[in-house]
């Protein structure tokens, strides 16, 4: 079975400012340096969110409600040369409508069977002050995920796939390294995974921000262009590997 795993991950250095003011004291001027409140530091993957409402021109698939245990996103052949592939979300989860047109657009360039599923099971990140992101991830480990993933692995089979490819955007990447790491499963990575002893591929987006392969502005064409290219080069690779692991 191939795993193919996509882990984009892009740090901005924080920026910090110092203020002078200047104090008369018994007329005598005295400058002191004033540090502001550090501004509460925001996990680097929470920047740039998806827009949940943006209309991208509908979708080609369809959700269902019990696939493996597991709600889907499906989209493309159901029956296509037994190939098939899962993309797992980041933690904005399933319903972001970019991820589901990259499914689509996926499914239509490889001509296969593309599963996008709700490992977050409706829960997913959603900025809320009440639950601050250090709580949230608490209850959304990827290695749980990674186990979630074995019978929706299984119901493809059963539907006649023999050859399945994984991927998945930040937090979904991690969950592709787990499910790489079963010993049912040999793993194609898009991440340098060279202890786990397979083939990957690194590519570095210079000035790209994170996310963005998955929640790029589709306004502005540098971030369209490295998210087509980005994708471009994923469709290459589940191509290239599906069809290896086919023989």
């Amino acid at each position: 079975m191939l795993v193919h795993c996509l882990l984009v991950v892009a740090l901005a250095p924080a920026a910090g400012r110092l203020a002078l003011a200047e104090e008369n004291n018994g007329g005598r001027a005295r400058w002191q340096v004033y540090s502001p409140a550090p501004a509460p530091k925001k996990h680097p993957c929470l920047e740039n969110p998806p827009n949940m409402t943006e209309n991208t021109g509908g979708e080609a698939g369809e959700v269902v409600h019990d696939y493996g245990g597991l709600e889907c996103y499906v989209t493309g052949p159901r029956r296509s040369g037994g190939r098939a592939v899962i993309l797992v979300s980041d933690y904005y989860g399933f319903r972001a409508p970019k991820l589901r047109k990259i499914a689509d657009k996926v499914a239509y360039q490889l001509g296969c069977y593309v599963v996008v599923p709700d490992l977050l099971f409706g829960d997913p990140y959603t900025d809320d002050p009440a639950r601050p992101f250090e709580e949230w991830i608490k209850t959304h480990s990827p290695v749980e995920a990674a186990e979630n993933t074995k019978p929706l692995i299984a119901a493809l089979k059963k539907d006649g796939t023999s050859t399945v490819g994984v991927g998945g955007y930040c937090w979904g990447g991690k969950v592709a390294v787990e499910i790489s790491k079963t010993e049912e499963t040999k793993a194609r990575s898009y991440v340098p995974l060279k202890s786990l002893g397979v083939h990957h591929l690194v590519k570095i987006f210079p000035d790209a921000p994170h996310g963005f392969a998955c929640r790029y502005n589709a306004t502005d064409p540098f971030a369209v262009k490295t998210a087509e290219e980005a994708r471009a080069d994923m469709v290459k690779w589940f191509d290239k590997y599906l069809k290896i692991m086919k023989r």
